[in-house]
C-alpha cells in the first residue's frame, strides 16, 4: 500500500505513529499546511522545510482552473511545479462545493460551477475530480464527496449523505480503473464521512465508506459553523467506528484547542488555513491563545512573540506591529511562519505526551492555558 500508518504508542484514544508515503515519513499526529494554489502563502517552501513541516495540501478546484492539471502534469506534477519535496494531499473539490454554494448547482451527476475568477462554467464530477489529482500526483487524493452547512435542514443531509456515498462509489472505480497517468498508482484515496450533526447519518456515512477498505478515512463536514461542543461530539461518534489500522484524516481542523482534543478522540492528521492566514492578519498563536499583534499594547513590547523556534523568534513583538502598521508584508509573513512552527510544535509535543503516557495531564493542562477570544468578526475570510 502506498500510503500506510504504524501506531508507535496509544494514551486512551489518542495515537502517536508514522504516517508511510512515497515521498517520506511523516510523524503523527500530524497538521498539513493548506497550499491552495500550490504554495503557502508567504512562505517558501525551503522556509516550510526550514520549519519540518511534513505535508502540504493543494486544491483540486483552485489548481484546475488556474494553471490547469494537464499543464501542472506536464511540468513534472505539483511537487515538481511547485518544489515541494515531502508528502502532498490534494482535496477533491468537494469544499468548494460548500464555500462557493452561490456559484455552484448539485445534481447526482456532479457539480456545475460557475468560476470565481471569470464565471466560465466548470463540471467537476467524482471521475473528474480522480483524473485532475492524478494530473497533480499528490500522495494523497480524496473522494469527492457533498459538503453541507452545519444548519442545513435533516432532508438535505441526508441528501448530501447519499449522494457522497454514491459519487465514493464512482471515485473508487475511476482511482482503480486503467489508462491512468504515468506515476498514478502510487497515489492513495481517502474516503469521506459525512452526515452532519446527525448521529444516524453518520454511522451509515462510516460504515459505506468502510465497505470499500480505502488505505485512508476521512470525517468531513465540520468546521462549517458548528459548535465546538458539536464538532467534538461528532468525532466522539466518529472516530471510534475508522479502523485503528488505517489513517484518520479529520478535514478543515482546525484551532490549538480543537487539534487537542481531536488528537484525544484517535486523529492523526488534521489540515486548515488558520496558521498562515491569521498570520496575514496580525495574529499570533501561543500556548495562551492568540495574541492580536496590532493592538497598541504591543507598540513597544521587547518580548519575542514567545518561545517557539522560528524565524519570528528574533524580532520583538513591537517591531511585527510596527510591520503590520506601517503595511509592511514581512509583518505577515513572520507571523505566518510563527504559527506554522507553533503547530509543529503543538503536535510534537502532544506526540511526547502519548508515548510518555501522560497525554490526559497535557490535554487537562492546555485546555486549561489557552483562551481563545477572538470575536466571530476578528476571524479572517480570505483564502
Amino acid at each position: 500500500m502506498s500510503v500506510s500508518i504504524t501506531v508507535h504508542a496509544t494514551d486512551g484514544a489518542a495515537r502517536a505513529g508514522t504516517l508511510h508515503t512515497p515521498h517520506g515519513a511523516v510523524p503523527t499526529p500530524c497538521f498539513m499546511a493548506v497550499a491552495t494554489l500550490g504554495g503557502l502563502k508567504g512562505v517558501t517552501v525551503q522556509q516550510a522545510e526550514e520549519l519540518g513541516q511534513g505535508v502540504v495540501l493543494g486544491n483540486t478546484y483552485h489548481l484546475a482552473l488556474r494553471p490547469g492539471a494537464e499543464r501542472v502534469h506536464e511540468l513534472g506534477g505539483l511537487h515538481a511545479f511547485c518544489g515541494w519535496r515531502g508528502p502532498m494531499l490534494t482535496d477533491s473539490g468537494g469544499y468548494q462545493v460548500f464555500s462557493l454554494a452561490a456559484q455552484r448547482k448539485i445534481s447526482d451527476e456532479g457539480v456545475w460551477f460557475r468560476s470565481h475568477l471569470d464565471g466560465t462554467p466548470f463540471n467537476l464530477t467524482p471521475e473528474e475530480s480522480i483524473r485532475i489529482q492524478r494530473l497533480l500526483g499528490a500522495d494523497i487524493i480524496m473522494a469527492f464527496d457533498e459538503c453541507p452547512p452545519s444548519d442545513a435542514p435533516r432532508a438535505e443531509v441526508e441528501r448530501a449523505c447519499q449522494r457522497t456515498a454514491a459519487w465514493l462509489e464512482r471515485s473508487v472505480a475511476a482511482w482503480r480503473a486503467d489508462g491512468l497517468p504515468r506515476g498514478a498508482a502510487v497515489q492513495a484515496l481517502y474516503g469521506i464521512v459525512q452526515g452532519g450533526l446527525e448521529r444516524d447519518l453518520r454511522e451509515r456515512s462510516a460504515a459505506d465508506l468502510l465497505r470499500h477498505d480505502l488505505p485512508g478515512n476521512a470525517i468531513g463536514g465540520l468546521a462549517v459553523g458548528e459548535s465546538f461542543a458539536d464538532r467534538n461530539r461528532v468525532l466522539d461518534w466518529v472516530a471510534p467506528l475508522l479502523p485503528a489500522a488505517r489513517p484518520r484524516y479529520l478535514m478543515g481542523v482546525g484551532t490549538p484547542l480543537d487539534l487537542v482534543e481531536a488528537v484525544a478522540r484517535g486523529i492523526d492528521q488534521f489540515d486548515c488555513v488558520l496558521p498562515t492566514r491569521m498570520g496575514r492578519h496580525g495574529i499570533a498563536y501561543t500556548d495562551h491563545g492568540p495574541l492580536r499583534i496590532k493592538r497598541a499594547e504591543f507598540a513597544a513590547d521587547p518580548r519575542p512573540l514567545d518561545d517557539t523556534p522560528s524565524q519570528a523568534a528574533r524580532v520583538s513583538r513591537a517591531y511585527i506591529h510596527h510591520l503590520l502598521k506601517t503595511g509592511e508584508h514581512l509583518g505577515g509573513q513572520l507571523l505566518s511562519l510563527h504559527n506554522l512552527a507553533y503547530y509543529r510544535r503543538l503536535m510534537a509535543r502532544m506526540r511526547a505526551a502519548i508515548r510518555a503516557g501522560r497525554f490526559a495531564a497535557f490535554r487537562e493542562g492546555f485546555n486549561a492555558s489557552f483562551k481563545d477570544d477572538l470575536r466571530p468578526d476578528e476571524a479572517p475570510r480570505d483564502g
